[in-house]
């Protein structure tokens, strides 16, 4: 063998050898980022769950509807509600099966309704039951996960509209893979807020909303709008066509998943009474800034409401 085959072939063998050292590098890192972000495989399944949940929903809008009720006979619930929630819950099951749930339709049947330092997936099949019955075309599927009780993802689906709303802690805010940013809005009186009037109809209570809705027309602003879905709403606000959002009444599946969607698109959330954010209070501010926030809370008129995770007993 001459001395320059020989060089040649000791060229590709050090080349060989550092290939495989690239490769066997690749493969070290590739372990170490799904240890170091154990959460994404999760989200995946969530995006392509509700996206499958959501085919149900439009497929059921197409025929008749099976009408229940819960509370009270504002209070709706339907078959397909109980069906899609069965849905995504068999299918987070058998891709994780120590992961925790809690879901609208289960705790409404009876299912204890707290929250661990568990890996916990929070859902509302058909966010907007009573538009659903009604064929108003804003209805959501929305799943919350939380991990040690702070929001991790969230997944928002507006089905009708095929609007797919994502929220990853530290990563942004997305729909349909564009990303999202709340508005840049810091006067309130050029703000669009959207808030709903819930399912109570005691006098007092619906006397309480028509007077912060009240105060905060005659701020003012520039009006009052409300999609029919907590989910929605807040996708609204993440998605910068409205400066917030507030509510009293709603319940951690309701809005698990659109509190991390706002932050992560750069908003904040916080309780009405402008404290910290408690996802079991029932009670939520979302908005674009905390100036907005600021402003809208001292409009809000509080009443009580029961905790998620009150005692089932002190719940009535």
């Amino acid at each position: 063998m001459t001395r320059c085959v020989y060089d040649y072939y000791l060229f590709l063998a050090n080349k060989l050898a550092n290939t495989q050292t690239v490769t066997g590098s690749d493969q070290v890192c590739s372990r170490q980022s799904v240890m170091a972000d154990p959460w994404q495989a999760v989200m995946d399944h969530a995006v392509v769950v509700a996206r499958k949940a959501g085919e149900m929903v439009q497929e059921a809008l197409q025929s008749e509807v099976n009408i229940m009720h819960k509370s009270s006979s504002v209070d709706l619930v339907t078959k397909t509600d109980q069906q899609v929630e069965q849905f995504i819950f068999t299918s987070i099951r058998e891709k994780f099966p120590t992961h925790s749930f809690i879901g609208e339709e289960s705790v409404a049947a009876g299912l204890s309704c707290v929250l661990t330092d568990n890996p916990t997936w929070i859902i509302d099949p058909v966010d907007g039951t009573t538009n659903f019955v009604h064929g108003f075309p804003f209805v959501a599927v929305s799943i919350g996960f939380v991990v040690k009780k702070k929001p991790e993802f969230g997944v928002v689906y507006s089905c009708v509209e095929d609007k797919m709303y994502t929220g990853r802690k530290g990563k942004g805010a997305y729909c349909n893979g564009l990303p999202l940013q709340v508005s840049d809005q810091t006067d309130i009186n050029q703000s669009i807020i959207t808030c709903e009037m819930g399912s109570d109809r005691d006098p007092e209570v619906v006397e309480k909303i028509f007077s912060t809705m009240r105060k905060i027309l005659c701020i003012p602003v520039h009006g009052l709008r409300g999609a029919g879905t907590a989910a929605t709403n807040m996708a609204l606000v993440a998605s910068g066509v409205a400066e917030a959002y507030y509510e009293i009444g709603i319940h951690c599946w309701d809005i698990a998943a659109g509190a991390i969607i706002v932050t992560e698109a750069g908003g904040v959330v916080m309780d009405v009474d402008g404290g910290p954010f408690d996802l079991m209070s029932r009670r939520v501010v979302a908005a674009n800034n905390k100036t907005i926030a600021s402003r809208l809370v001292k409009a809000i008129d509080i009443f009580p409401v029961k905790r998620d995770d009150a005692p089932v007993e002190d719940k009535h």
